[in-house]
């Protein structure tokens, strides 16, 4: 009876630590701004479609302002997506829904800016010379 407890505490260990370490993170983004129909890279770890079914850009208060972007490559360590030509100006968070059973939302800790690409943000190629 002792050993079959044991032997369950260990297999719900396992479960615990294998669901954790599967779980999606983003932990970086470049260029941190862009304009529509920019392509943004997104590093972090357990990003592949086995985990990750689709991404959006939110601003964390309304539901309506979550607009899907269009994913164009998509690896473990790495998703590069499209700016949609939607997106609302301003600084967005990234938000993945899971590939598990319920699928999740999960608002990811990194934010991209969206910009009118005049030049104001800190797009990718806009420099000023040093």
């Amino acid at each position: 009876m002792k050993l079959s407890f044991v032997a369950l505490l260990l297999v719900a260990a396992s479960v615990v630590l294998y669901a954790q370490s599967a779980s999606p993170l983003m932990t970086g983004v470049d260029p941190p701004s862009g304009k529509r129909g920019d392509v943004i890279t997104v590093s972090g770890q357990n990003l592949q479609k086995e985990n990750v079914a689709k991404l959006y850009l939110t601003d964390g208060v309304s539901e309506k302002n979550d607009i899907q972007v269009e994913i164009t490559s998509q690896a473990a360590t790495e998703i590069k997506f499209k700016i949609p030509a939607k997106a609302i100006m301003g600084r967005m968070a990234l938000m993945i829904l899971t590939t598990t059973k319920p699928p999740q939302l999960i608002e990811q800790p990194v934010k991209v800016t969206i910009d009118d690409g005049s030049g104001a943000g800190t797009a990718a190629g806009a420099g000023n010379g040093q």
